[in-house]
Parts: structure tokens; C-alpha cells; sequence
């Protein structure tokens, strides 16, 4: 089983980039892990969201496979605690499913397509991030979630 954080627009932080690194090698130790960078529509600032959404959101479809179970880091998604998202992660890990691929929308969000396609929604906090800084959030929880499978030491409760 693989897992993939997709994220659609680069990282232009470069402290950001140093974290999504260090918790991208932690994560490696554990299993098959892999970021992909869903390109950035072309002229965007041209576009009305919705629009813009439908563009992510066929060239996130594109890319899919039908045996993929995606997860989308949404707002209005379900909330777990770090030991919930573990035990969550662990089910999926066991699976038919070969790759497992957690999804940050833009910006806007996702298309409706997107949403209709995905196998689960979560949300990290009821909060507001941007769709950069949430890749760290996402990352360190994956991590979290891994480490309290082999329970090491890492979580504390």
C-alpha cells in the first residue's frame, strides 16, 4: 500500500518546504510515500471559482485510478483525533485499495466532480489554514498517525 499527499500550487515558503521534507523522510521509514504537485491552471486570475475549480478538479480525476480511495482535507470533513486518524489510517492501510491519496484542494476548494468521486472528506481543524500550510499540518499528522500504530513514542496522551 502507498499513500500520496497531492496538493495542487507550489510551496513558496521556503521554511514550509524544509518541514514538508522532514516529515516526508519520517514518513518514508514506515511505508511507500509520495507528494504530487497538481499543476496550476493557466490563467486563473481570469476565472471565476467555480471554474477554476472544475479545471483542478478534471486534472485531479485525470490522474486518478479507479482502485485509488481519496481522502480530501476539507473543512466540512470529519473530525478525529490524532489516535482516531490513526486507527482511521490503519483500516485503510488494510484495504483493497493501492493507493491511498490524501487530496488539498486550492484556494476554493473542490469541484463538485471531486467531492462526488471521493471515498472520504476530513477536516484537520474547524479552522482556516492556507492550502500551503496545511500540507505540513497533514504531513506531521501522518506521521503522528504512523507512530502511534507502532507506538512509539512520539504522541503523548
Amino acid at each position: 500500500m502507498k499513500i500520496e499527499l497531492w496538493y495542487i500550487g507550489k510551496t513558496s515558503f521556503a521554511y514550509l518546504k524544509e518541514g514538508e521534507t522532514l516529515y516526508e523522510k519520517r514518513i518514508k521509514r514506515y511505508l511507500p510515500f509520495q507528494k504530487y504537485l497538481v499543476p496550476d491552471v493557466k490563467n486563473a486570475k481570469n476565472m471565476a471559482a467555480n471554474q477554476l475549480k472544475g479545471k483542478e478538479g478534471s486534472a485531479v480525476l485525470e490522474k486518478l485510478k479507479s482502485d485509488d480511495c481519496l481522502i480530501l482535507l476539507d473543512e466540512n470533513g470529519k473530525h478525529y483525533t490524532s489516535v482516531e486518524f490513526s486507527k482511521f489510517i490503519e483500516k485503510r492501510l488494510q484495504s483493497s485499495h493501492k493507493r491511498i491519496i490524501f487530496l488539498i484542494g486550492g484556494a476554493f476548494g473542490f469541484s463538485e466532480d471531486v467531492y462526488k468521486r471521493a471515498n472520504f472528506k476530513i477536516s484537520l481543524s474547524k479552522m482556516t489554514f492556507s492550502h500551503q500550510m496545511i500540507r505540513i499540518f497533514a504531513l506531521e499528522q501522518l506521521y503522528r498517525a504512523l507512530t502511534i500504530m507502532k507506538n512509539e513514542p512520539y504522541h503523548n496522551e
